[in-house]
């Protein structure tokens, strides 16, 4: 049964120009984009009481209090649910977080990317510095007590130590949850044209994540995902849903879902998703080799990694034969470790991850 639902609003008032993500800056859309919603979560939605409600985007704080009640009032959920909402921090007051609080809205993703202004104004964020910490602060205030924060590694003119403070100074905000991403730059962005100059190398950015995970074990917050940091009893139940493998609805333009075994992608235009929600871009019926590869693709992004006992009952299997030899080669290697309940990635495994997730593919 599903029990998590993502719900994309695709809308920004400039795009950031390291982002392909599916976000326009095509507001005055904003309207008829959410009666549509409505439609699609009316029409798919099949009233199960959701353990996890996550608002991602573009911005979702673009949105009104009175426009996301009307989209939360469609779906059942209680007081435990874990209901996430990304925002940037130029569009929030305190009126505004206490109005999300009012709602029912426990978990604030604060998009901040670094702390560095010069660095903030070559990548194109609306935002500085200043506003990050005020609305951390805003949202504290407001009654949020679980926080995350966003960063960036391997931004141009970034450096090590530049990292390093920017992590510094986020948790100094006493916040829960931190997540780093390195930059990818990728067809549909503005650096993808444009490329900027004074890229941090691949080997530099491979010791900007190692010593990020090194700093922020100093500071008492567990790795529990590749890329996911967070003090105990923090990790975001939402996103750990998607990494266990489980079943989740997508809605809204671009939007990616996993319901009775079938992965779906909406419509990425604005335009095409307003005129028909209902058609899906892609939907596609996993097969049983394909769920298993999933299994272990998500499974080993979490750091404790995969429970070869819950694999070989759900594909009746044996991993350790099946493959031994792939099993055996990255354990040589130090790339791999056994675990109590199975294997993980090793800290320099995460490094090499994809070369090494190939190998379980068929």
């Amino acid at each position: 049964m599903v029990r998590s639902a993502y719900i994309h609003i695709p809308f920004c008032r400039s795009k950031c120009n390291y982002c392909s993500f599916v976000s326009y800056p095509k507001l005055e859309l904003k309207k008829e984009y959410l009666k549509i919603l409505a439609k699609e979560i009316n029409n798919y939605y099949e009233e199960e009481m959701l353990n996890t409600i996550y608002f991602g985007g573009g911005t979702p704080s673009l949105l009104e209090i009175s426009e996301l009640e009307n989209i939360l009032r469609i779906f059942k959920f209680s007081s435990n649910t874990e209901i996430t909402l990304e925002a940037n921090p130029d569009d929030c007051s305190y009126d505004y977080f206490r109005g999300l609080y009012d709602l029912g809205i426990n978990r604030i993703s604060l998009g901040c990317q670094t702390f560095n202004e010069s660095i903030l104004k070559l990548i194109n964020r609306r935002h500085n510095a200043g506003q990050v910490i005020n609305s951390v602060k805003v949202a504290q205030d407001a009654g949020f007590k679980n926080i995350s924060l966003d960063l960036i590694y391997g931004l141009p003119n970034q450096t090590i130590e530049i990292f390093n403070s920017d992590i510094q100074k986020a948790i100094s905000l006493g916040i829960q949850h931190i997540s780093f991403y390195g930059l990818k730059i990728e067809p549909g962005c503005y650096f993808y044209n444009n490329m900027p100059e004074n890229l941090p190398d691949d080997d530099m950015q491979a010791d900007m994540y190692l010593g990020a995970i090194d700093l922020l074990k100093g500071l008492n917050f567990n790795h529990y995902e590749v890329s996911n940091f967070c003090r105990r009893g923090f990790e975001s139940k939402h996103n750990l849903n998607y990494w266990l493998d489980n079943e989740y609805y997508g809605f809204g333009a671009g939007a990616h879902g996993y319901k009775d075994g079938i992965r779906y992608a909406n419509k990425s235009s604005l335009e095409d998703y307003i005129s028909d929600c209902y058609t899906k871009k892609e939907s596609k019926i996993l097969s049983n080799q394909e769920r298993l590869e999933e299994a272990i693709f998500l499974g080993f992004r979490i750091v404790k990694g995969i429970d070869v006992s819950k694999i070989n009952s759900d594909f009746g299997i044996d991993f350790k034969e099946k493959y031994k030899s792939i099993l055996d080669k990255y354990l040589k290697l130090n790339l791999i470790c056994a675990t109590q309940n199975g294997y993980a990635l090793t800290t320099q495994g995460i490094l090499v991850s994809n070369v090494i997730l190939a190998d379980f593919l068929e």
